[in-house]
């Protein structure tokens, strides 16, 4: 018992000490610093910005991270600078957004709010970073894959930031989103009731408010392009999830693409793991980074 202890200290200290490392390679922004109004937010709402930047080498695409957490916690390490390292590795900008969850007491619309902010920093500071401000995408997972539909979906429309006094002359939606083992619906029947409550807080779920924050509902005729990754032995968030917002793209003509695993369950994030090695699912996803000419 004792050896077991030392060894689960050891890793967990590892994996800390990657994880820091990782981290150390990225500067806070602090979105809602100086902003009237959103003073409390300023510790809860961070975007991890590399450091090292080129600008010479020609402007390139750059994504928004999303770790999941049902909207609750979030999985920084593997959902998000492990996902940041690949995506460096590819080619593409990657910033990392800590994002307001519930258990630092937020709800929706601050989520929203959030992710609206960090589209709106790195267009605004495109040049800086050497990015072509039209190949900024969004990836999520789990309740991030819901986050980053929901800017899809939603992105500057709703007038969030406007509300708070921020103005903007940029586009606060991304160009391209991809949720992986994405929470989509709010349904009753098949939702991720934590990540709901979680969203909406406790409430009255009235079906007029569920169908508003279930995506599948709401795709506008003009949806950004999408890629939408599910196992179907998901044991979290219920397949079917990811089935509809498929078929909801669909109907509407959006390009998008759906790769589906029978085997893989959820939360693997992109660490280098026994589903990342068996189905090489990053290199499906960068396939399609192609197709969209995101990267060459």
């Amino acid at each position: 018992m004792k050896k077991t202890v030392i060894i689960f200290l050891l890793l967990s200290s590892f994996a800390s000490f990657v994880f820091c490392g990782e981290k150390s390679n990225y500067k806070k922004i602090h979105l809602w610093q100086n902003i009237k109004g959103m003073e409390v937010n300023v510790r809860d709402t961070i975007l991890f910005a590399p450091k090292k930047t080129e600008t010479s080498a020609g402007k390139k695409g750059a994504v928004i991270i999303c770790p999941g957490g049902s909207y609750h916690h979030l999985g920084m390490p593997h959902e998000g600078f492990a996902t940041a390292k690949w995506f460096q590795d590819i080619g593409i900008v990657p910033f990392v957004l800590q994002y307001r969850v519930a258990y630092n007491c937020h709800h929706h619309p601050a989520m929203l709010e959030d992710i609206e902010m960090a589209v709106k920093y790195i267009r605004e500071n495109a040049e800086t970073y050497g990015i072509d401000e039209n190949k900024i995408g969004a990836i999520g997972f789990s309740a991030g894959g819901h986050l980053v539909t929901m800017a899809g979906v939603y992105g500057g429309s709703r007038n969030e930031l406007e509300k708070l006094g921020v103005a903007s002359n940029v586009s606060l939606r991304p160009n391209f989103v991809m949720p992986i083992y994405p929470v989509v619906t709010m349904q009753d029947d098949i939702c991720h009731k934590w990540s709901r409550r979680s969203l909406l807080g406790h409430r009255e779920y009235t079906q007029e408010l569920k169908d508003e924050y279930s995506m599948e509902l709401n795709i506008p005729d003009d949806m950004v392009p999408t890629y939408i990754l599910a196992c179907k032995d998901d044991p979290v968030v219920i397949f079917e999830n990811s089935q509809r917002l498929d078929k909801a793209l669909s109907e509407k003509n959006i390009p998008h693409r759906f790769a589906v695993y029978e085997k893989g369950g959820h939360g693997f994030g992109m660490k280098v793991g026994k589903f990342l090695k068996e189905t090489r699912w990053n290199q499906d996803l960068k396939n399609w980074l192609k197709e969209m000419n995101i990267i060459n």
